[in-house]
């Protein structure tokens, strides 16, 4: 049986579900992990259970607007400058880890209290 394109993407969300799950399960540091397309809208993405978000709605869809902008214009420097490992904003209360894959970004909040944010991003770059 030939799958439809709409359940082509509905297989597609799952995985990268699965993955934000397998990303989440790395360490209990983690507070977010979303998948974002090119245009900055949220494919899928989990907050762990026990956290309380920071951002409200608004603010999180102008977030993942910005990202993917600045994931998209880092395109054109890539061949000069080599391909993107990860992008690490720190802020006062998170650490904000981006990678990109396959024109998709990856968006993830650490707690900014873990001293082991280096190692939590080795894991991450094996999972994606």
């Amino acid at each position: 049986m030939i799958k439809t394109p709409a359940e082509i993407w509905k297989d597609t969300i799952v995985q990268f579900r699965k993955k934000c799950q397998s990303i989440l399960e790395l360490s209990s540091s983690i507070r977010y992990v979303g998948v974002v397309n090119a245009y900055g809208r949220t494919l899928t993405g989990i907050v762990r259970p026990d956290v309380k978000p920071l951002l409200k709605a608004e603010q999180v869809k102008n977030e993942f607007f910005i990202i993917s902008t600045l994931m998209t214009l880092r395109k054109d420097t890539e061949i000069a400058v080599g391909k993107l490992e990860y992008v690490l904003l720190q802020h006062q209360k998170v650490s904000i880890a981006i990678f990109q894959k396959n024109d998709i970004t990856y968006y993830i909040s650490i707690d900014r209290k873990t001293k082991e944010i280096e190692n939590i991003i080795m894991l991450i770059k094996k999972v994606i």
